[in-house]
């Protein structure tokens, strides 16, 4: 479980009106519960990334409490947080974060190598549904940004977690392309009895969701 006491990203806190008064995030106590779908929505520039690197433990630059299965996040060391991001959280990041010298299928690989959570035949036909096969020994920095985006929700899927973090995972994807990965994503993580956190900028896409949550 995610919990969040009073956050107050401090560079939106010091901006004119950056901080929503009627957040239900910021400001105020919000939990995100293991198994549960959650969508935030907010406008460009209202924190929807700050909010999930938060959480992923690469921002501390705020303040109130950030709580992971009960512990201060601010409390965990390198090891720990190591352990968690291999088998607790997994992250679609807005900006992907690729390895582009390295094919898809390495960037892929690279992640399932820690940890072998999803066969390597299993792993190609999720491949396969994304419509990805043929581009898969393409090194990324040569992929569409619609392609790198298959990618990235394809290694973020390649490991053991309670909670994904997508962040605007479908903004160069089609309708087709989107409701592929978002099926792809839902029966992951219903089999991981899992739950994700999608930020959006108002998109629902094809998700059932337990709450949504404006920023």
């Amino acid at each position: 479980m995610i919990e969040l006491k009073n956050i107050q990203p401090i560079p939106l806190k010091e901006m004119p009106n950056g901080i929503n008064a009627a957040s239900g995030v910021f400001s105020t106590n919000c939990v995100f519960e293991k198994g549960k779908k959650y969508l935030v929505n907010a406008a460009s520039g209202k924190g929807k990334s700050t909010l999930l690197h938060i959480i992923y433990g690469i921002r501390d630059d705020y303040d109130g409490l950030a709580s992971l299965g009960g512990k201060d996040i601010r409390q965990l060391g390198a090891n720990d947080w190591a352990a968690c991001r291999q088998r607790q959280l997994s992250i679609v990041f807005q900006d992907l974060r690729l390895f582009p010298k390295l094919t898809g299928l390495e960037n892929i690989q690279l992640k399932n190598g820690q940890t072998d959570c999803v066969p390597e035949a299993e792993m190609l036909e999720w491949a396969e549904r994304l419509g990805m096969t043929p581009y898969l020994q393409q090194s990324a920095a040569t992929l569409s940004y619609g392609q790198r985006q298959r990618i990235a929700i394809l290694r973020a899927l390649c490991q053991p977690f309670d909670m994904l973090l997508l962040d605007e995972p479908f903004s160069h994807l089609d309708e087709e392309n989107t409701k592929l990965a978002s099926d792809l994503i839902i029966e992951t993580c219903e089999k991981r009895h899992a739950g994700f956190v999608l930020v959006s900028l108002g998109e629902e896409y094809f998700f059932s969701y337990d709450k949504k949550i404006d920023l």
